[in-house]
């Protein structure tokens, strides 16, 4: 998925995604990843979280974070 995807999805969509992919529940992820089921759950909604959340996340998910600046 190209990060123009990830925009146009939103960053909680693609967490979603990920996450059932896995095959977990959001309870799941939240143990795996050390945060709660509310957190969690925050992050699918799209709201406002903390980059350290995200990395706990993506790092339990499997995934890569890549930060672009614009050119």
């Amino acid at each position: 998925m190209s990060m123009g995807e990830a925009e146009q999805q939103g960053f909680g969509d693609v967490i979603r995604e990920a996450r059932k992919k896995q095959g977990w529940s959001q309870a799941e992820l939240g143990e795996k990843s050390g945060l709660s089921r509310p957190t969690i759950a925050r992050v699918e909604t799209n709201h406002d979280v903390s980059t350290a959340t995200i990395a706990k996340i993506a790092q339990a998910l499997g995934l890569t974070l890549e930060l672009k600046g614009s050119a």
